[in-house]
């Protein structure tokens, strides 16, 4: 759950630290004051988009840090990212005042895409608009799926897998005749050139060759001269050494230092002897062949001639043929217009083997969800209404399935139920939009595995009141029961049913205006209750309705104690010390240093 909110330089705070509890925990305060800042904020942290608008007037970069309970199916992703794993998760993000922003998962640097991966295991937050999306089709059936359990990502790759098939087969069978010409031009091309079989390297060994058989006798005669003054000469340089080496022979014993020569001059009568000995076998094996020059000429005409019709350098040939053969078995594939009609025929039944499990599961969900909505709607003013999901058949398959979704609401008993944006009044709207939050967020913030542990709603509770006002209060305390539940409101009897109260305030310091949060208990709670009932005058009257409210609310719900002031709290005991940060014992976030 949600351990600790600090906010640094945000809008109209210039510095505050929230720290949460379990249960469900309001906040209210006077219109603007600061009270969505708080959840803008939290959001923030949790990947939204930065806007430079977040930051105070005169500061240079705004800051947030969320502090988490590690949820344990975090673990895993933690520690394959990289990031350290802890008891505690702290998310952190900074954004400068040109839009710019950075973010810190447990104090490493991190993505924005990683802080939203996160908050899908943290954060479930419902706005104070949330019954518009009650007239979308793709959110009213993201409801129910959700509700299904059903990841609809391998049906939407099934969807597009069929498309893709289809596409090719259309393509092919639109294509065909040009296609045809198309492969007898590049089947007439490859022909010509394979009779050339022009081979990797060949032109360089082609052209070596051209070199040698043209200088052919300029090689021999170089070659015998050579040869010549070596060994074949009257006076040669193998005679030459041998006598410079018999004449050392004879004097170095009287010197040691022209041993050392001596040798020299046998190691290069050696290498003479080799040279000679490899010019022997070179003129033996070397004549004149004008007919394999002939050959050669000829070849590398052939090449040049080809090269030159298609525009390309003669080396270039042995890959231009293969390029051709691989695009001739690409176009022959195309044109199987069997074998593309049974790939797309497989795709098909794939797609519809996942389409008929998504089915399966929204058939599954429908009825439990319904019938959990309208339970909810008993306690929000529509005593004896009905709430339905009806699957409807597409005309023609879809990405999402073969059947959309439409929720159907029936105002009060007797009435059929119609689809719920033809009937349902602004009001009921946000009553039905409030149930189906509720009723979604406790099917995902039970105690099962995957469940969200933190629930936020953002004045969802806009436009009701009177005894709907205590249904709501009744539903989030019910939901707080499972799951850590955060709501902003309006309403007295929302926030008399909450385990803990935070009062958000702004005030003028200076010349700027700055929030403030402050947590509430005792008379000032009291005091709070009845203003959001009457208004800033406190009168006992409205002290008495306030402290009422706080009564009824601790009476209904057992295993709780109430202060002296009827607020409510957890009696399962505090939840674990934390630093006093009014002493300065702040916890040590890091920091932003380098904002780029």
């Amino acid at each position: 759950m949600l351990r600790r909110l600090h906010l640094r330089d945000v809008v109209i705070v210039d510095e505050l630290e929230v720290e949460l509890g379990a249960g469900f925990t309001v906040l209210t305060g006077e219109t603007g004051a600061g009270k969505s800042i708080l959840v803008d904020a939290l959001q923030l942290a949790l990947g939204q988009r930065a806007d430079a608008a977040l930051v105070r007037e005169g500061a240079s970069r705004a800051e947030v840090s969320a502090e988490f309970d590690t949820p344990s199916s975090l673990l895993p992703w933690l520690e394959a990212a990289g990031f350290a794993c802890a008891d505690t998760l702290l998310l952190r993000r900074a954004v400068d005042a040109q839009g710019k922003s950075r973010a810190w998962i447990n104090g490493s640097p991190a993505t924005v895409g990683q802080l939203r991966e996160a908050a899908d295991s943290l954060v479930d937050i419902h706005g104070q608009h949330a019954w518009q999306s009650l007239t979308r089709p793709a959110a009213v059936r993201a409801v129910l799926d959700e509700q299904a359990g059903l990841d609809t990502q391998p049906l939407r790759a099934a969807w597009q897998a069929w498309r893709d098939a289809l596409a090719r087969l259309e393509s092919a069978r639109a294509q065909r005749e040009s296609g045809e010409r198309e492969r007898d031009r590049l089947a007439w091309q490859i022909a010509e050139l394979d009779k050339l079989a022009p081979a990797d390297q060949e032109w360089e060994t082609l052209n070596a060759e051209q070199q040698r058989l043209a200088h052919a006798q300029a090689l021999l005669d170089g070659s015998r001269a050579a040869l010549a003054a070596l060994s074949d000469d009257d006076i040669n340089a193998d005679l030459l050494t041998t006598r410079a080496v018999d004449a050392l022979q004879d004097v170095s014993r009287f010197d040691p230092e022209l041993q050392a020569v001596a040798e020299v001059l046998r190691s290069a009568q050696a290498q003479i002897e080799d040279a000679a000995h490899t010019l022997n076998a070179y003129l033996g094996r070397r004549e004149p062949s004008p007919e394999r020059l002939a050959q050669i000429d000829e070849r590398l005409g052939a090449w040049i001639t080809l090269a030159r019709r298609y525009r390309r350098g003669p080396r270039e040939l042995p890959a231009l043929l293969e390029g051709w053969r691989t695009e001739l078995r690409s176009l022959v594939a195309a044109a199987d217009l069997d074998t593309l009609a049974q790939q797309a025929a497989l795709a098909q039944t794939a797609w519809a083997r996942a389409a008929q499990a998504a089915s399966r599961a929204r058939q599954k969900a429908a009825a439990p969800l319904a019938s959990a909505v309208t339970q909810a709607m008993q306690q929000l003013g529509m005593t004896g209404g009905r709430f339905e999901v009806a699957l409807l058949p597409n005309d023609e398959p879809q990405a999402w399935g073969t059947e959309s979704v439409e929720f159907r609401v029936a105002g009060h008993a007797g009435s059929t139920p119609r689809a719920l944006g033809k009937v349902a009044s602004g009001g009921e709207l946000s009553r039905l939009a409030l149930a189906i939050a509720v009723t979604a967020a406790q099917g995902r913030g039970g105690a099962g595995a995957g469940a969200v542990p933190t629930l936020i709603f953002d004045e969802i509770d806009a436009g009701v009141g009177g005894t709907v006002a205590d249904s709501v209060g009744r539903l989030m305390k019910q939901l707080g029961g499972s799951a850590q539940v955060l709501a902003v409101t309006h309403l007295a009897q929302v926030a008399a049913c909450a385990d803990g109260h935070f009062v958000v305030s702004k005030a003028l310091r200076g010349t700027q205006t700055v929030s403030a949060v402050q947590a509430v208990g005792g008379e000032a709670r009291v005091a709070e209750i009845a203003r959001m009932l009457g208004g800033e005058r406190l009168s006992s009257t409205s002290r008495a309705h306030a402290q009422a409210l706080l009564d009824v609310a601790a009476e209904k719900q057992p295993g709780k104690s109430a202060d002296s002031s009827g607020a409510v709290w957890p009696s399962a005991g505090p939840l674990p010390s934390r630093p006093d940060v009014s002493q300065g014992n702040r916890p040590n976030y890091p920091t932003a240093e380098g904002l780029q």
